[in-house]
């Protein structure tokens, strides 16, 4: 597994699908999908110049947050329990995951208690697939209105998770629609809502996901690949 050389060929393809689509390379910035990973492969990938990472599990998180260098940005991309809120608030960058109010509501209560401001995506479940998380595209922007009340959270754009294709063209409609809400949202000026990224797009179809406007793009296989379960 050579990681600086996938990391090569993934950087060769975010620098042609922006030419593609008449955009700079420095919009698009690439997490590297570390969840189930040991150090040794985040390590190299830091090595290389990855500086972004996103983790599944909040306990994984937090480990490599306590093992890795501090000038890490740790996204979480993963489902997150209320519970476990209180572990990552002031560990992580961007949380991508935030699919309802009472999640909302729980990141504020902790942010409050430690003193800092959360950046948050507002996860989006544009394909209405049944066995993944987000709220509905018609219910997002009264979402987003909701959660901006909260006064330690800072709402930076949205995320979503597309459907696993064969062909990736089949999800430029998903990722179309976000960019959507997105550019509505824009237009309504609500206080507290700073829609500057969109995070869409991983290994099978983050070239299609730029040429629609996505700002970060999560990338596990196409750097590290398959996935291992043996944690750390």
């Amino acid at each position: 597994m050579d990681i600086k050389e996938n990391l090569n060929i993934v950087r060769k393809n975010i620098e042609a699908a922006c030419a593609a689509c008449g955009r700079e390379t420095g919009e698009v910035k690439l997490i590297a999908v570390s969840k189930t990973k040991p150090l040794s492969m985040l390590e190299e990938a830091y090595t290389d110049g990855c500086r972004d990472f996103g983790e599944n599990k909040v306990q994984e998180l937090v480990d490599k947050y306590e093992a890795m260098p501090k000038d890490i940005r740790w996204h979480m991309i993963g489902h997150l329990q209320r519970n476990k809120v209180k572990y990552i608030v002031d560990k992580v960058f961007l949380i991508h995951s935030v699919d309802s109010l009472r999640l909302a509501q729980e990141i504020e209560k902790e942010a409050a208690k430690k003193g800092v401001s959360v950046n948050i995506l507002v996860e989006v479940n544009v394909a209405e697939e049944e066995s993944k998380f987000g709220t509905t595209a018609s219910e997002t922007v009264s979402l987003v209105e909701e959660i901006a009340k909260l006064p330690h959270i800072r709402i930076k754009g949205l995320m979503t998770i597309a459907p696993y294709v064969e062909d990736s063209e089949e999800n430029r409609r998903y990722f179309a629609k976000l960019k959507q809400i997105y550019v509505d949202i824009i237009h309504k000026n609500i206080d507290n809502v700073f829609m500057e990224e969109l995070s869409m797009g991983m290994t099978g179809d983050y070239e299609v996901a730029i040429t629609e406007g996505a700002t970060y793009i999560r990338v596990g296989t196409g750097i590290f690949g398959e996935r291992e379960y043996a944690v750390i």
